[in-house]
């Protein structure tokens, strides 16, 4: 009898503790180690900030918290890699999530792992036990690199400068030594009246005008003027700096990359990846817009050019190309690859194309010369942090040069020719 009871208490208490455990946060399971607080903010800017934030609803829900709301961990991994899935599934809470929003359909990320999602929800966690702050002021990187002007016209203004400064002092003693000649033959009591008549004599427009001096000068100035004129001209040979094209859609970065805070790799995929970083996808638009201001005039036109009918949430099949309108072009003979410099490099996009997060309407913000890449180049530490491609690299550099040594990128051949050229 003893031992009934003693078995039904257990029955009670191990039913009591599965019932509670149930209730129990599924945050505790989440890592608060600062290096996956970071891994889960990269992922999290780069494919998630689109869509979400951690304390307010976007076009998905805010994410605080979500790791209490949701079924399990677990649950979360699966609605994640594929939400279509779950929904297809019939699960409760994903239908009602689905329902809730519209029936917006979130992006599969069927690449992630369980590491990486957890260090998602690591970093929502971190950011939601914060306390409520002002967003600080957006700082552009790359400085003022992509505002200056060419390097032979600032040269030309020097020289003509310069030359004018000397023309100028030229002028100013000819007047002293006029000046002191005049008085000079003045004191001389042999000089017949008609000399001294002519050394008096006053000076006239037309005297002064048809002079040698004066011709000269206006002949040196037109002559100069017209030098840097043509100089300028020649350097400025397939040069764009602020080339700012209307588009065939009016698309805003200063609304998307900057109000939204939308990644710039979002929406241009190959910069990580590849040579180009591509012209956004339509597809990429309708993540949102397949739900998100349907009425607006230009959201219509992305419709019409991929087929999709607002009414009907289906794909008629007739389609058009968007006709962008290119802004950034280099020659053919130039080789650029935006995942060495992006992926590996860390290069922000703001170094080379300016305040984007900033235009309403995009322009060219740098020259994109041969003259300013090789500045760049002479100027810029190479990125070797948690980078074992160039370990080897930094231990020769630093053997040669001192340990505290920073290595650039023309030390490892950033100025030679067959980088860029073909």
């Amino acid at each position: 009898m003893m031992n009934e009871k003693i078995s039904g208490l257990l029955k009670f208490h191990l039913l009591a503790l599965l019932v509670l455990s149930s209730f129990i946060s599924f945050s505790q399971d989440i890592s608060k180690d600062a290096a996956v607080i970071k891994a889960g903010e990269d992922l999290f800017n780069g494919n998630c900030k689109s869509c979400h934030r951690v304390k307010q609803k976007l076009v998905g829900p805010a994410l605080a918290g979500v790791y209490d709301r949701a079924p399990s961990i677990d649950w979360i991994k699966g609605w994640v890699r594929n939400s279509a899935k779950v929904i297809a599934s019939g699960d409760k809470y994903g239908v009602a999530l689905y329902n809730e929003y519209n029936k917006s359909q979130m992006t599969a990320f069927t690449s992630y792992t369980d590491d990486q999602i957890m260090s998602i929800l690591a970093y929502v966690k971190a950011e939601a036990d914060k306390p409520d702050a002002p967003a600080p002021g957006t700082q552009v990187a790359g400085g003022n690199a992509g505002g200056q002007s060419g390097i032979p016209s600032q040269y030309l203004d020097v020289i003509l400068g310069g030359m004018f400064l000397i023309l100028v002092l030229m002028l100013v003693i000819l007047a002293l030594i006029t000046t002191a000649l005049k008085k000079y033959l003045n004191e001389k009591k042999e000089l017949s009246e008609e000399d001294r008549e002519v050394v008096n004599s006053p000076y006239t427009v037309g005297s002064v005008v048809r002079s040698p001096g004066f011709i000269f000068i206006v002949v040196f100035v037109v002559a100069a003027i017209s030098f840097k004129t043509v100089i300028d001209g020649l350097y400025s040979i397939g040069i764009q700096q602020g080339y700012q094209p209307k588009q065939p859609i009016a698309f805003s970065h200063k609304l998307h990359a900057g109000a939204y805070e939308i990644n710039c790799k979002y929406c241009h995929t190959g910069a990580m990846k590849g040579k180009q970083a591509n012209i956004p996808s339509p597809n990429i638009c309708m993540n949102c817009h397949s739900q998100i201001k349907q009425e607006s005039p230009e959201i219509q036109k992305i419709y019409a050019a991929i087929g999709y009918d607002v009414k009907t949430a289906s794909y008629t099949g007739k389609q058009k190309p968007i006709e962008w309108v290119r802004i950034h072009n280099l020659p053919d003979l130039a080789y650029f690859n935006h995942s060495q410099h992006v992926n590996v490099g860390g290069i922000e996009c703001q170094t080379c194309h300016g305040p984007i997060e900033e235009m309403e309407v995009v322009k060219q913000y740098s020259l994109l010369t041969m003259g300013w890449c090789i500045d760049c180049h002479r100027k810029t530490n190479v990125n070797n942090e948690g980078n074992a491609y160039y370990d080897k690299l930094m231990q020769v550099h630093q053997a040669s040069n001192g340990k505290n040594s920073k290595m650039k990128v023309e030390d490892i051949g950033g100025l030679e020719c067959s980088k860029c050229h073909y």
